[in-house]
């Protein structure tokens, strides 16, 4: 066994008493492609690869496998969930016949205690170990939330999207009825002088008319009703669907009497829908419009959520940012209608440094109060300066953070989520990035119904 032992690095100083004073140590022989939990019939202890190679992966909260790393002749592993007190979640699996070393809990404790040569390597492993675990974690928290931002722009363009391409068949649909109908006014009798200005006058209005404030809902439907019953007396073809257009700009049967007044008889049906075709399309542009402008807004935001993230120094607008954000997760807002309040200082200026990732800061703490808030509840952003210091306040009015987890809230690996739905590391990156990227600190504040986290940033970092 000495001479075993010999071939592991961490174990090569254990003399042939002190293995002695082990006890039982347990040989696992593992076959190509079997499960080596499984075939010891343990997890929980210290293992050492005496022959072969094993591959080590290990199962996340949410159910995925994150891989850990190939184990070859020399190699140790099984020590950090002894030194921290965690389950194991790992698997390990032969890639070739294999042969291990298994030692217990308390074998491992007690070669700690007497082979300092031993500790010494043991402790230098976890801490590479845990220091590859939590880069790994950090990335896969950053892809996780690349992917719900990735998902929220797919919905955010899918929206305005499918309004501009409505919009754009309705507009094809009504250009023909246009044409088809000015084609009708222009066959016959010419149009008198009286029937053009009416004309004019109609297409005029319609062109520029702009609503002073809102109407009533239920204001709205009666005028569109009583409109509605003046075209049908007057013998207008499709009157009820000539209605809502026309008075949406205001137009009623005592504005229209001018029409009715030049227009006799039938002929007064294509001019109205000849307007009406006028008017919806131009609305139509204007929804057209406003969908790409949704878009091009959207298309700013990320640019500007991406170009913060920058090593060298530069400028920051903080502000800008936030609101960039506030784009970004606009579906989860709507999703649950919550109430956003921004209070932002008028004379908040730009900071000058060096530090990246901002706006994951921002992306984390307003995700947080999003699942934190209840449905229609409030979150509440705002800004002001403090001295050389900027401060930007999240708050949310949800339940709250237990007094017994504020302590542990920036630790890696902490949450307050149930099981699958959170990495523990949202905070600690926020934490990362304040403190060590930008020189700053965030401050918790929670009671029942009410969290707030303050970030605070020195207006200009100074360079070491």
């Amino acid at each position: 066994m000495a001479a075993a032992f010999a071939k592991v690095p961490a174990l090569a100083s254990v003399s042939p008493g002190e293995l002695q004073s082990l006890g039982a140590v347990k040989l696992v022989h593992v076959e190509k492609d079997a499960d080596l939990f499984t075939v010891a019939g343990v997890k929980r202890g210290f293992w050492a690869v005496l022959e072969g190679e094993l591959r080590l992966v290990k199962r996340e909260d949410d159910g995925t496998i994150t891989p850990f790393g190939n184990m070859t002749q020399g190699e140790t592993f099984g020590e950090v969930p002894l030194l921290v007190g965690r389950e194991v979640r790992a698997a390990g699996t032969a890639l070739e016949p294999s042969l291990v070393a298994y030692f217990s809990e308390e074998a491992f404790w007690q070669i700690m205690h007497c082979c300092p040569k031993v500790r010494s390597a043991v402790l230098l492993n976890m801490a590479r170990r845990m220091e590859m675990y939590t880069s790994q974690a950090i990335h896969r928290e950053k892809l996780i939330s690349l992917g719900t931002l990735a998902a929220g722009l797919m919905h955010e363009l899918n929206n305005p999207g499918a309004a501009a391409r409505r919009a754009a068949s309705q507009l094809r649909e009504n250009l023909v009825r246009l044409q088809l109908t000015s084609l009708r006014m222009c066959t016959g009798e010419p149009k008198t002088e009286g029937q053009l200005d009416c004309l004019r006058g109609l297409q005029q209005q319609a062109l520029e008319f702009k609503p002073s404030k809102p109407q009533d809902s239920l204001d709205q439907s009666d005028d569109e009703e009583r409109l509605a019953e003046w075209l049908e007396e007057q013998g207008i073809e499709n009157a009820w669907k000539l209605a809502p257009t026309l008075s949406a700009i205001g137009l009623d049967s005592e504005r229209l009497s001018c029409a009715q007044a030049e227009f006799p008889g039938d002929s007064i049906s294509d001019p109205l829908n000849w307007i009406e075709s006028l008017i919806s399309s131009v609305q139509l542009v204007g929804t057209i419009e406003e969908s790409i402008s949704r878009v091009t807004d959207l298309v700013k935001a990320v640019k500007k959520y991406g170009y913060e993230d920058k090593a060298e120094r530069h400028e920051l607008d903080v502000q800008d940012g936030i609101q960039s954000t506030l784009i970004i997760l606009g579906h989860k807002f709507r999703e649950k209608q919550l109430n956003i309040v921004k209070e932002f200082s008028p004379d908040f200026p730009k900071i000058t440094t060096c530090g990246r990732g901002l706006n994951q800061v921002w992306t984390n703490l307003l995700d947080n109060a999003i699942d934190a808030a209840p449905q229609n509840g409030t979150i509440t952003l705002r800004t002001w300066v403090d001295g050389p210091h900027v401060c930007v306040s999240i708050a949310d009015n949800g339940p709250g953070i237990p007094d017994t987890c504020k302590p542990h809230i920036f630790e890696p690996f902490f949450t307050t989520k149930p099981v699958g739905e959170g990495t523990g590391l949202g905070l600690d990156i926020v934490y990362r990035i304040v403190v060590g990227q930008f020189g700053g600190h965030i401050q918790l504040d929670s009671v029942a119904g009410r969290t707030e986290f303050v970030v605070t940033l020195p207006i200009e970092t100074k360079v070491s």
